[in-house]
């Protein structure tokens, strides 16, 4: 062993490991830790670790609906000290939470106290609030004392913490949940708990019910703070069936007529997790940059109720159009994404349909009621046991007494006089005498019948699967009746609804139209000035650079830009920084890479082709609307090797190619021969050997000639005949007078 290493303790070993192994060997543990005990909740009761933990805390104070409050404080200790060995401001943040009834859509826990807003206001200093459960939480927590589930050790060993709650309520689905995990994230939006029950009433009473049979009872989410669900049926039903997908969520508004024809939209439901003091701050900035024309003043006069007021600038604005362009811009419109990962009844993370979820509820309910019942069965059978010996010591009181008064070992006397069993014995031996005088055959009598029925009715339970499920069915039919739509917590919030045909904006509508010019340079800088410049117009640049191409567009344009690595970009003309001076980077606007350049720009018109080609020769006819990018990321149209880039993206009008490459041929062929795709490699559009690559290619009418420009001038051939073949072709010795640059120009 090296000097420079010590030796391990007494009774202790060395073992060598790899840095890798080491790292990868804790590193798992760490993500194996953060998936099942912090992020992903449980299936069966839709609750992480730290929730369940402050569920059962609060349960062990006695803190239920009918209690008194205890300091929040007092809570977070107690969960802190026996159950939950993190930081007490994760544990407050997450009573916080399930007190909200912003956040929740059904509170776990009724707060006392300032418990924040949904402005986004922090609630006050645990040692300020005071909490105790509410009726759902207690209806997760229901049975928990009758071997409903299973139990393990705290973290010290000191205390047992339940592995899974009852949970006669459908938490996971009525709540949601959402967290990320290593490689992993969960996002669950709440849902309505009486369509939930609706929908597992369905799936008992037919186990193949599918989810369209499901989706009749469940229509969507339901979050706490209203709002407008515009998602499609069938991206709803995808997203359910599959668990992932998303919802688009609206804010509700009307509009209030005032004084004089003028009027004012009401926004009074935003979306969910939105918080309303971001979202106006937002508007305020949108309306400073003059991003919403149509808007003139935006106030909030919200109390315990949202009410966000939107003055238009003029009474002429249609309220629908203005709600349309702060639905785009702004978080009035949210979309909330669904990706049911969850923990099932074995610990392992998956992804989950509606179905399913509901199903691993529906079979936990099962395992509960077994449990239960066996539990309540076997209280029975000692309750019995003991009336048994009641009634013996009823009929032999004078017996019973002479022995306890007489005898040295008085419970094995009475065992052996009455053959009793030891549990009666004791129980003999534990009365009070003051138990004598209740102590009536006709009483024992009526007791023991009770529970023998009870029993009887137990025992029929656990031997029928159908009745097992017809009292779940029962069960769920109380909780719906407790927290269903009947209820003012149930009643839904969320109205299911969809956008209205002729809503959609036109952006370009609210864009002052001017002319302009895209100027870019050689360097990547890109500017727009203000009027169609003339080709003599003086441009300046910085040192070193110079113009790249001269664009003339009108600032409601959409400006398509071609780059080397084959991605189309697309660029509202007015996005483009005006003024004299240098612009701003193309990459920063396009999001391109240092590696990357631009190939070409032009403005896009409806209708229009256009041919796209590589340097190695490869291209296709491509219509002009696939060229245009929803994202600044771009669209991939030209698929490129790393050693090939995109070249050209000429106009496709006409009837002939001319293609010409750097080993100095030239080739026509008729544009027919050119497949017109959406996405690809294309073509070989001409042979291309030792290394050579496509110069340049050209569309053009065969009966107008190939025109290029030579000199201050064009030059046009009109007879082809020389240079005309098939595509892929080899190609001939370009004219005289063409161009050394070998490139068209025109």
């Amino acid at each position: 062993m090296p000097d420079d290493i010590k030796a391990p303790p007494e009774g202790g070993n060395m073992r060598e490991t790899g840095l890798a192994d080491a790292l990868s060997e804790r590193y798992l543990a760490y993500a194996l830790s953060t998936i099942v005990s912090r992020s992903l909740p449980d299936v069966r009761d839709g609750l992480k670790p730290v929730h369940r933990r402050l569920l059962y805390a609060m349960h062990q104070l006695k803190l239920d609906p009918a209690a008194g409050f205890k300091k929040c404080a007092r809570i977070v200790g107690d969960v802190m000290g026996k159950y939950h060995p993190h930081g007490d401001s994760s544990i407050y943040e997450a009573l916080v939470r399930q007190a909200q009834d912003f956040a929740a859509r059904y509170p776990l826990v009724e707060g006392q106290g300032n418990f924040g807003n949904i402005d986004g206001d922090n609630a006050a200093a645990m040692r300020y609030t005071e909490a105790r459960l509410t009726e759902v939480a207690q209806a997760l927590l229901e049975g928990i004392e009758e071997n409903a589930v299973d139990f393990r050790a705290t973290y010290d060993g000191e205390e047992k913490e339940p592995l899974v709650l009852p949970a006669a309520f459908p938490n996971l689905l009525a709540n949601g949940a959402a967290g990320i995990a290593v490689g992993m994230a969960t996002s669950i939006p709440p849902h309505n708990a009486g369509e939930l029950c609706d929908a597992a009433l369905v799936l008992i009473d037919n186990p193949q019910a599918g989810i369209d049979d499901l989706l009749a009872h469940v229509k969507g989410p339901d979050f706490p703070t209203g709002g407008l669900l515009v998602e499609s049926p069938e991206s709803m039903r995808e997203a359910y069936a599959t668990g992932r997908g998303g919802f688009r969520l609206r804010a509700q508004w009307t509009v209030e007529p005032l004084k004089n024809g003028t009027w004012q939209v009401v926004v009074h439901e935003i979306p969910y997790q939105v918080q309303k003091s971001r979202l106006i701050e937002q508007i305020a900035a949108l309306m400073e940059e003059k991003k919403l024309p149509l808007l003139g003043d935006v106030r909030d006069e919200s109390t315990d109720v949202v009410r966000l007021v939107l003055e238009p600038k003029s009474r002429a604005v249609d309220a629908k159009m203005l709600m349309e362009t702060l639905f785009r811009h702004t978080q009035l419109e949210t979309r909330f994404p669904l990706n049911m990962n969850v923990l099932d009844a074995d610990r392992t993370p998956r992804v989950m349909g509606l179905r399913e979820v509901l199903r691993c509820w529906l079979d936990h309910r099962h395992v509960v009621l077994v449990r239960r019942s066996e539990h309540r069965l076997a209280a029975i059978a000692r309750r019995l046991e003991i009336l048994d010996g009641y009634l013996i010591v009823y009929l032999n009181l004078d017996e019973v007494i002479r022995i306890v008064r007489e005898e040295d070992k008085p419970k094995e006397a009475l065992m052996a006089t009455f053959s009793l069993t030891e549990t009666q014995a004791n129980a003999i031996l534990d009365m009070r005498l003051r138990a004598l005088r209740k102590l009536e055959e006709m009483e024992i009598r009526r007791e023991h019948t009770k529970l023998s029925k009870e029993q009887a009715k137990l025992k029929g339970l656990l031997s029928s699967e159908g009745k097992r499920w017809a009292a779940i069915a029962e069960e769920i039919r109380e909780t719906r009746k407790r927290f269903g739509q009947e209820t003012p917590l149930g009643k839904r919030r969320t109205i299911p609804g969809s956008i209205e045909p002729g809503a959609v904006v036109d952006e370009t509508a609210f864009i002052e139209r001017e002319p302009i010019t895209v100027i870019l340079s050689e360097k990547g800088w890109i500017r727009a000035q203000k009027g169609h410049l003339g080709a003599d117009a003086e441009l300046r640049f910085k040192e070193g650079d110079s113009l790249k191409y001269a664009l003339h567009a009108e600032t409601t344009d959409r400006i398509v830009v071609l780059a080397t690595n084959g991605k189309a970009y697309t660029v509202k003309a007015d996005a483009i920084p005006r003024g004299r001076g240098d612009g701003q980077p193309v990459r920063l606007l396009l999001d391109l890479s240092n590696g990357d350049d631009v190939v070409t720009l032009f403005v896009h018109k409806e209708g229009r082709r256009f041919l796209v080609a590589a340097t190695d020769g490869k291209g296709f006819v491509v219509k002009g609307e696939e060229l245009l990018a929803e994202k600044r990321t771009g669209k991939q149209v030209l698929v490129v090797d790393a050693a090939v880039e995109a070249l050209l993206c000429v106009p496709a009008e006409g009837d002939s190619v001319a293609t010409i490459g750097s080993n100095n041929r030239l080739l026509v062929f008729p544009l027919s021969q050119v497949p017109e795709m959406t996405r690809g490699r294309g073509v070989q559009l001409m042979q291309l050997k030792d290394g050579a690559t496509l110069n340049d290619a050209k569309v053009f009418s065969a009966k107008e000639g190939l025109a290029w420009r030579y000199g201050g001038g064009v030059k046009v051939e009109t007879d082809l005949r020389t240079w005309a073949g098939q595509r892929a072709g080899a190609g001939k010795m370009p004219p005289d007078r063409f161009p050394k640059s070998r490139k068209f120009g025109a």
